[in-house]
């Protein structure tokens, strides 16, 4: 589980911001506990803040970072592809990652330092007794290894200046770098521009696949009749008339190979009729794709961010996905949703300390701001967040003056029949 994320000179970020996971409120079931840690841990946080405040930055600045340890072995050969601040000394200035996480029970922090050519620091330390221990420790080429590390030889083998000690422990499977490695790279993400070759994990989800019975042959847990169900469930929330939904098999001539195409059975006035995906309304749509992802997050206890929660959803249903992540029940493996919106109705459901906001200072570079700690006083829990946001209490809402859009669009009073 995520503790804290930290990003300095990422895209609109430039100096450092921190987002933590870390629960102000112990006392509800949402959070979790862990017996070496003495704090409790959130399952889901929300980042709300005006258009391009750096809402989607946040969140693809920890892409970028799965994206690293998933890639930096194979895909990163003379060059760093990260993408600094782009005003002032952002673009000759190293970009600095920091993350601090609970895997199999023990908390562990990751840095990680680059510029466009090279690793300038990376770092790994665990807390198995509460104390930190060094796993590894990179400044330029000195590179220090805790002794015993199993794999260090090999490690070092695969080391160039662009390829991270982790992504290679990961590789060869080192007993205590793997599953830091895979916790990391497995970061699912839904609706983020995926920049610069970024791609999401080789295992994310797909709820196309999950309903391809049949057709070609899952080995993952994943895909199995109960997370079927489970989907079929969930979709009902969006369309209570789905009653099945099947794979349909085809024949591929171009690959020589059997295809599936999945399709949609309602039921109405005891009457089955077959649906096309695409014959289903956008909503129906985006709550399907998301499905997947969402139940494998789940089941495996991993990260899911999603970009403008509102932009695909109904308000009901990003409540219910919220919802599935806040639940013990339908969580029991602390997975953990980041999501960004405008959809203040969510805060409704959302505790103070769930809730980030983003905005830009003069020099355009973006802040974010935990909302239980705004302007250095703590929020009361029973505050309506909803209200309290609309009414611009905490910043972070457009301050639009209908004067000014006017004049933006070149009209008058006059030119509006007014």
């Amino acid at each position: 589980m995520l503790l804290r994320f930290r990003v300095d000179n990422y895209r609109s970020i430039l100096k450092p911001v921190e987002l933590s996971m870390v629960a102000i409120d112990e006392d509800r079931s949402a959070t979790r506990d862990f017996k070496l840690l003495d704090e409790r841990v959130l399952t889901v946080a929300g980042i709300y803040g005006s258009n391009a405040s750096g809402k989607s930055n946040t969140l693809e600045a920890i892409a970028w970072l799965s994206h690293a340890v998933r890639s930096s072995l194979r895909g990163w050969d003379k060059n760093v592809p990260r993408d600094p601040h782009r005003f002032g000394n952002g673009p000759s200035v190293p970009s600095y990652f920091e993350i601090d996480l609970v895997v199999n029970g023990v908390r562990h922090w990751y840095s990680l330092e680059v510029d466009n050519s090279a690793i300038l620091y990376e770092s790994l330390h665990s807390y198995p007794q509460r104390k930190a221990r060094m796993l590894f420790e990179r400044e330029g080429e000195n590179l220090k290894f805790r002794r015993g590390l199993n794999r260090a030889s090999g490690i070092r083998d695969l080391l160039t200046p662009t390829t991270l000690i982790l992504s290679a422990g990961t590789r060869l499977r080192d007993p205590e770098l793997v599953d830091v490695g895979r916790a990391i790279s497995q970061v699912g993400a839904l609706g983020l521009r995926m920049r610069r070759g970024m791609r999401t994990p080789p295992s994310f989800h797909s709820t196309y696949r999950l309903f391809q019975e049949g057709i070609n042959r899952h080995p993952s847990s994943f895909f199995n009749p109960s997370t079927r169900g489970a989907a079929l469930d969930l979709l009902r929330f969006a369309d209570s008339h789905i009653a099945n939904v099947k794979t349909v098999a085809e024949e591929d001539d171009n690959l020589s190979r059997v295809r599936g195409r999945l399709v949609f059975i309602r039921n109405t006035n005891d009457e089955s009729v077959t649906f096309d995906l695409y014959d289903e309304s956008a909503g129906t749509r985006a709550w399907f794709d998301l499905l997947g992802p969402a139940l494998g997050a789940l089941k495996r206890g991993e990260i899911l961010l999603f970009d403008e929660i509102d932009a695909s959803l109904h308000p009901r249903l990003s409540a219910r996905l919220l919802d599935l992540f806040q639940d013990p029940q339908t969580n029991r493996h602390g997975a953990q949703l980041i999501f960004t919106s405008h959809d203040t109705s969510l805060l409704s459901i959302l505790n103070r300390d769930e809730v980030w906001l983003t905005d830009k200072d003069s020099q355009g570079a973006t802040r974010l701001v935990a909302l239980a700690e705004f302007q250095g006083s703590r929020v009361r829990r029973s505050l309506n967040l909803e209200k309290a946001y609309l009414q611009g209490r905490f910043g972070a809402v457009p301050d639009i003056d209908e004067v000014d859009v006017r004049r933006a669009l070149g009209t008058t009073l006059e030119d509006l029949g007014e």
